[in-house]
């Protein structure tokens, strides 16, 4: 097996891995916790799920890790359409992984007052609740902030795949269109609280392009590694 095979192969499981651990971590765990602006049901929430809410944390932090795998595996497979852009794109989301792992320590601290030692706090239970929101609050604007990044790396791959004869132009388009989407998405989130009560919006802009291009990136990854034929860049 060639190098650049193996480097298909390693960014394909890699974006599989994450796929499960992000979808796990956000959907299943953090969104049937967090109830927007009651402090007290989400508190309950946690209590009632702690196992699962750790779990989220360590799925996230091994999404943290195989995100860095990503992007040095496209940064090295990417290098001959065009050196600079190629590091330009791994460098933006090494940046978004590193503001997520920030982000994480919001959840840590969740941890820390919710099933630690309660007293060393001195919190009651209603300002430990608000608390408990406050950081979850946190820890969602600390990943928009990330996904800011993410949508620049989303871009500047979509234009290395457009420039190249790598993978099928649609998977470039719908990279590139993904790539706004967060960044419009992400900064509309973090300047109008109110906008996350547009679901529709967000859905159409982020999440049919992002879910649809990613997902044939990472099946066109794998395919593309157990092919016997060499890699065409131009």
């Amino acid at each position: 097996m060639t190098a650049s095979k193996k480097l298909l192969k390693i960014a394909g499981i890699s974006y599989l891995i994450i796929f499960f651990t992000a979808i796990f971590a956000n959907f299943v765990a953090i969104e049937n916790i967090v109830v927007s602006g009651d402090a007290k049901a989400t508190f309950a929430n946690l209590i009632n799920n702690e196992l699962v809410f750790r779990l989220a944390i360590l799925s996230f932090i091994i999404t943290i890790i195989f995100d860095v795998v990503i992007a040095w595996a496209l940064w090295v497979l990417l290098k001959p359409v065009n050196k600079n852009f190629s590091l330009f794109a791994a460098w933006f989301r090494l940046v978004h992984a590193i503001v997520f792992a920030v982000g994480l320590f919001h959840l840590v601290s969740i941890i820390r007052i919710s099933f630690g030692d309660a007293n060393f706090y001195n919190l009651s239970g209603e300002q430990m609740a608000s608390q408990v929101l406050l950081f979850f609050t946190q820890f969602n604007d600390t990943w928009l902030i990330g996904l800011i990044f993410f949508g620049v790396h989303l871009i500047a791959l979509g234009y290395l795949l457009l420039r190249s004869k790598l993978a099928p132009k649609f998977i470039g388009i719908l990279l590139y269109i993904a790539g706004i989407g967060y960044m419009i998405d992400s900064a509309a989130g973090l300047l109008y609280p109110n906008y996350a009560d547009m679901e529709m919006v967000s859905m159409i802009i982020i999440i049919i392009p992002g879910v649809v291009g990613e997902l044939s990136f990472t099946v066109w990854l794998l395919i593309k590694s157990f092919n016997s034929k060499p890699l065409q860049y131009q």
